[in-house]
């Protein structure tokens, strides 16, 4: 009846009988949530918030919404988006179902909607933690840390000790450079909470990328103290590179991966772990028995279609030719500020950053992010998910739009830039996809592209485990398909861009570094610095998996390392085809 007052206009008697029903039934959720409507559209928009949230903790007795819960627990996404879908039909000011709804968005990474719909979520219900907490996530996974700073702070403001909130808070300083103050959340919250398993684990990375390597393996060791069969922590070990384990390290590895029981993920970790410990003993074959083992079931959980890539790099030749940029000379951002380092990853990517970073005049942050939202930015435009449809989205950009797209990159990573030095390095190897993007946007950026003999990076990338965006490294073939796709790009860039990328091999660096780093430094425009050739003095924080050797002299080892496992590798021979035989061999650096 009082809703039923509401749609015949009569909103007094509607609220009255509305506040009755709520006061006898105080239990049933959406009674609140009509109620809450009610008071939001009588413009008493903090009683409706306050009664939003009495739909909130209501929730739990709304069946329809416990369906829905039960579908999201069980990752059954179909039937949770149906039933989430036909809740909002009904009820469209649901916040619970609609913060459901923006969890399951995230699930199938479809983060723009997740934030309109927590944007909503929190414009009816600004009380509610638990959707900006979400929020927050959703901003971080977006690439807008200020942004999701700025709502952590917020949550911390009423509950300054909330754990999950502040563990959010010292991730997303780690996106942003802010490492002491990330490391010193961590350990207040293991002073708290000893027995956290995955904060050790967090904490341990922080100190890593910080330089503080002893501290590091200290945190994965008492990760590993907690839960022994904790694959992550084994590989985090092993990814410090310079670590060797102990034989009773590898015989707690053998232990846990004898396990029936243990899960994939933990599986995976430790086959890659294990791996890189028989590396080290020189026990080739067994070593690269664990790498494939792992490599096949990282592959399972993140499947990937080299044709697919091939069909993508193919359509980027295809847009991107002379004409095509001649028709847009002088167009875009004139900044000279980034230096982009692309290519492949362990191809010698950090080298060249440490190298650069160690100029007074170049700051080095990290593998930053921002191209990649402006071309997620741009598939929103062309209203299509797919992954070449930025490119009709740019063709499409005028001058001026070129120009603030530029500018727009240049406000996104201001927050990464702590030194005021004129230049900074965005080292993000997949950028070699978006040469195109940068020269529009960015004319005057400089283009490096770290090279690396085919068998040495594509193995080097087998057997290195990455987190994410790396779904190609996972089989030899498609890791061969990769590289020549990549190699044939950057040769279209280089017949349509003539001088505009400047090409560092990995192995001519090794060789002959002075040489190299003066032909480097000049292609930047800067001067010539001693301070380069001694990089590995340079203590600045560093993300990637070469953190640790980057830290020392250049050494030869790496460059032959491959040769060991020759007699596994045919089938990225097979599939690298004509262009293991263009690339130039190792020897022809050799001084």
């Amino acid at each position: 009846m009082g809703v039923a007052a509401r749609e015949m206009h009569a909103d007094g008697d509607g609220l009255a009988r509305l506040h009755r029903s709520a006061a006898a039934n105080p239990a049933q959720p959406q009674i609140w949530r009509q109620l809450a409507d009610a008071l939001d559209a009588a413009g008493d928009r903090s009683a409706a918030a306050a009664t939003y949230l009495r739909h909130i903790e209501c929730a739990t007795a709304d069946p329809a919404l416990m369906r829905a819960a039960a579908a999201l627990h069980a990752n059954d996404i179909p039937v949770a988006e149906r039933l989430l879908k036909s809740q909002l039909k009904q009820a469209p000011t649901d916040v619970v179902a609609i913060r459901m709804l923006a969890e399951l968005a995230v699930r199938l990474d479809r983060c723009e909607d997740a934030r309109n719909l927590l944007e909503r979520c929190l414009e009816l219900a600004p009380d509610f933690r638990e959707a900006r907490h979400h929020y927050a996530l959703v901003l971080h996974r977006l690439n807008e840390p200020a942004a999701a700073l700025a709502q952590l702070d917020t949550l911390l403001r009423e509950t300054p000790d909330d754990p999950g909130v502040r563990n959010l808070k010292a991730a997303v300083l780690c996106r942003t450079g802010e490492y002491d103050a990330a490391i010193s959340i961590y350990a207040q919250l293991l002073d708290a909470y000893p027995d956290q398993a995955q904060v050790w684990l967090s904490s341990g990375h922080a100190l890593k990328t910080a330089g503080h390597a002893e501290r590091a393996i200290a945190a994965y060791r008492r990760c590993i103290q907690i839960d022994p069969d904790y694959g992550e922590a084994w590989w985090s070990l092993a990814n410090l590179k310079t670590f060797r384990f102990s034989d009773v390290d590898i015989d707690t590895i053998r232990h846990a991966l004898a396990k029936t029981n243990l899960a994939d993920e933990h599986r995976l970790h430790l086959d890659f772990a294990l791996g890189k410990a028989l590396e080290d003993q020189a026990q080739y074959a067994d070593a690269f028995a664990h790498y494939a083992n792992g490599n096949a079931l990282r592959l399972k959980l993140v499947p990937y279609s080299a044709d697919d890539t091939s069909a993508r790099l193919q359509r980027t030749r295809e847009t991107y030719t002379a004409d095509f940029f001649h028709a847009r000379d002088g167009a875009g951002c004139a900044a000279t500020d980034p230096i982009f380092i692309v290519g492949l990853p362990r191809a010698g990517s950090t080298l060249i950053e440490q190298i650069l970073a160690s100029h007074p005049q170049v700051e080095g942050t990290m593998e930053l992010p921002d191209l990649v939202s402006i071309t997620r930015q741009l598939r929103t435009r062309a209203g299509s998910r797919a992954a070449g449809a930025y490119h009709e989205a740019l063709a499409q950009c005028s001058r001026d739009e070129l120009g603030e797209l530029g500018q727009a990159y240049l406000a996104g990573t201001r927050i990464h830039r702590k030194t005021g030095r004129p230049f900074f390095i965005d080292k993000m190897p997949n950028n070699f996809a978006h040469v195109g993007l940068i020269h529009l946007i960015l004319p005057n950026a400089k283009i490096i592209d770290a090279r690396r003999h085919p068998l040495a990076c594509c193995f080097s990338g087998f057997k290195q485990h990455f987190a994410r965006g790396q779904n190609f490294s996972y089989s030899l073939t498609d890791l061969g398909r990769y590289w020549r796709d990549y190699a044939q790009l950057m040769a279209h860039f280089d017949a349509v861009l003539p001088g505009r990328v400047h090409r560092v091999h990995y192995e001519a660096m090794v060789a002959d570094t002075e040489n190299e780093v003066r032909r480097l430094l000049a292609f930047c425009g800067l001067p010539y610095d001693n301070a380069c050739l001694r990089f590995f003095e340079n203590d600045r924080p560093v993300r990637t998996a070469s953190s640790e050797q980057v830290r020392q002299p250049i050494y030869r080892d790496g460059v032959d390392q491959w040769r060991h496992f020759e007699p596994w590798l045919d089938p990225l021979k097979a599939a690298l085809g004509p262009a293991l035989d263009a690339y130039p061999l190792p020897q022809v650096f050799h001084r």
